[in-house]
C-alpha cells in the first residue's frame, strides 16, 4: 500500500486546497473547510516556494477564522527539513491562526515524496505555539522530533511513518496530555528508522498516562505480535473504546493471544485489517466478539512470501 491521494476530509471539514497564485476561484467561508497549503516538491525557477504560498494564503483568507489547516508539499522535501514551515506556523499563531484548531504537516503521496523520504524536525513548538489546538497530525518520520510537553487541549495525536524512532515514541507517550483521547502511532520497521521496543510503549500500555485515551492505534508494525501480545494484558485497554492493531504483520500467534487475554467484549471497533491471519482465526475472532456488538475488521488478507530457502517475509502496509 502506498499513500496515493490528498487528504479530502480533516477535523470533520472537508479540504479546500488553496489555488495557485493565476487562478480564480472564490475561496469559501474560512471556517468552513480544512485549508490545504500546499507547494511543488520538485520547483522550477518560476514555481511558488511553500512559504511564498502561505504568506498569500494569510493575505487572501480572514485566518483569523480558519479552524483546520494542513500542510501539503514543499520544495525538495526528501532533502529539505520542514523546520522553516513550522517557524513559519508558530510566527502566524500570534495574530494571525488564531483560532486554529487542527493542524496536519506534510500531506504528500508517494508521488510527491515517498514517506519515509520526508523530513521533517521538531514539532512540539506547534503545541506551544497553539494553546488551542485539538488535533495535530504528522506524516514522516525521518528527523521527527518531540520531546516531551505539555499541552492541555489536544485530543487527537497521529504520527505516519514507515519507520518512528524510539525517541519520538518515548517523548510522546512521555508527554502531559490530559485531554488525549485518540492515539494514533505508525510504528513502521526498522529499515526505515522504527527502532521503538514494547518498552518505549510502556507507559500507555500501563495505563498511567492520558486520562482520557479512549482510542489506541498501535499499527503498521513489524512487531504487530508482540503488541497484541502485550495488548492482551495492558490495562489501558479496559477504558478503550477503539482499538487498532492493522497495517502490521500480525499473525494467528498474535491473534491468539487477544483472544486468551483480558476481555476485548467492550469494544466499539477492533481494527485488524492488513494481516497475515489464516481464515480460521479470522472466523474465530469476529464470532467471538460481534455477538457483543463489537466491529472487527478482517479485511485485506496478506500472504507470506517464501523465498524457497526458508525465509518468511512478511511487510506492513507502508513501508518507504
Amino acid at each position: 500500500m502506498t499513500i496515493s491521494g490528498d487528504m479530502q476530509e480533516f477535523h470533520g471539514l472537508p479540504v479546500f486546497e488553496f489555488p495557485d497564485r493565476d487562478a480564480v476561484v472564490e475561496l469559501p467561508d474560512p471556517a468552513s473547510v480544512a485549508w490545504r497549503v500546499s507547494g511543488p516538491t520538485y520547483c522550477d525557477p518560476e514555481d511558488e516556494q511553500w512559504e511564498q504560498v502561505f504568506t498569500r494564503f494569510l493575505a487572501a483568507v480572514d485566518s483569523s477564522r480558519v479552524r483546520a489547516l494542513i500542510v501539503g508539499g514543499w520544495d525538495e522535501a526528501y532533502d529539505s527539513s520542514s523546520a522553516p514551515i513550522v517557524a513559519a506556523l508558530v510566527e502566524a499563531a500570534r495574530e494571525r491562526l488564531t483560532s486554529l484548531e487542527a493542524l496536519f504537516l506534510g500531506d504528500m503521496t508517494f508521488e510527491d515524496c515517498e514517506i519515509s523520504w520526508i523530513q521533517q524536525s521538531d514539532v512540539t513548538p506547534l503545541l506551544v505555539a497553539y494553546p488551542r489546538l485539538k488535533e495535530l497530525g504528522v506524516r514522516g518520520g525521518t528527523a521527527l522530533a518531540f520531546p516531551a510537553v505539555r499541552h492541555t487541549e489536544l485530543r487527537t495525536l497521529v504520527v505516519e511513518t514507515g519507520g518512528l524512532g524510539a525517541d519520538v515514541v518515548r517523548g510522546i507517550v512521555g508527554s502531559d496530555l490530559p485531554a488525549l483521547e485518540k492515539l494514533d502511532l505508525w510504528l513502521g520497521t526498522d529499515e526505515y528508522g522504527g527502532d521503538a521496543t514494547l518498552d518505549d510503549l510502556a507507559p500507555v500500555l500501563a495505563g498511567t498516562g492520558f486520562p482520557a485515551l479512549r482510542d489506541l492505534a498501535l499499527r503498521n508494525s513489524v512487531l504487530q505480535d508482540e503488541i497484541a501480545a502485550a495488548v492482551a494484558g495492558a490495562p489501558v485497554v479496559a477504558r478503550l473504546d477503539r482499538l487498532d492493531l492493522s497495517m502490521g504483520t500480525l499473525t494467528d500467534e498474535g491473534a491468539e493471544a487477544l483472544l486468551v487475554g483480558q476481555p476485548l467484549t467492550h469494544l466499539t471497533r477492533l481494527d485488524l485489517s492488513h494481516h497475515y491471519l489464516s481464515e480460521k482465526m479470522s472466523e474465530r475472532i469476529v464470532d467471538a466478539l460481534t455477538p457483543y456488538g463489537v466491529t472487527v475488521d478482517v479485511g485485506d488478507a496478506q500472504e507470506a512470501e517464501d523465498d524457497g530457502d526458508g525465509e518468511v517475509y512478511r511487510y506492513v502496509a507502508v513501508a518507504e
